[in-house]
């Protein structure tokens, strides 16, 4: 830890009440075990202390967990309605093609039967096109392989938000 002062957003999200916090985490990523794990460790001396706790935090998630934090994400193509985050994030398939996003509504349908979870890909500064080739090269994963990917995907995913988080504390 470090002896600087702690960045505002930080010292704003480290004095957060319980319940405020949680929510806020929640927000993030929607594994309970996460979120309590981050919330329990407050105080944070910096950014990066709170980015290794969630890294930390996210290789210790159980299956149950993982399947509980993919719950909280739409389809890629299918954006929550009235959720910026979620439409922000996958922006890049807003100026998708119709034949694209119907392409993309047949594979999430169809990795969706294998794996019994929605695609899940950090989409930030992804286009349509490259998201699309992703889920073509992933569907022939078996579940195990599936599922450490959706773990990494997951922590980019949580470190984004949580830097958004800081930012809006």
């Amino acid at each position: 830890m470090t002896t600087t002062s702690t960045p505002s957003g930080l010292a704003r999200f480290n004095a957060l009440p319980d319940d405020a916090a949680r929510a806020a985490l929640r927000e993030a990523c929607a594994a309970t075990a996460w979120a309590e794990r981050l919330r329990a460790a407050r105080p944070y001396a910096d950014p990066e202390d709170l980015y290794a706790a969630s890294d930390a935090a996210m290789a210790e998630l159980t299956a149950a967990d993982l399947a509980e934090a993919m719950a909280g994400h739409p389809p890629i193509g299918r954006p929550k309605p009235g959720d910026p985050t979620s439409a922000r994030e996958q922006s890049g398939m807003a100026g998708a093609s119709e034949d694209l996003k119907a392409e993309m509504l047949e594979l999430n349908l169809a990795y969706q039967d294998k794996f019994g979870h929605v695609f899940l890909i950090c989409a930030t500064g992804r286009t349509g096109e490259q998201m699309r080739d992703a889920v073509k090269e992933r569907i022939g994963n078996s579940p195990e392989q599936e599922r450490e990917i959706v773990r990494t995907e997951l922590g980019k995913i949580n470190r984004i938000r949580l830097g958004r988080l800081l930012e809006d504390a």
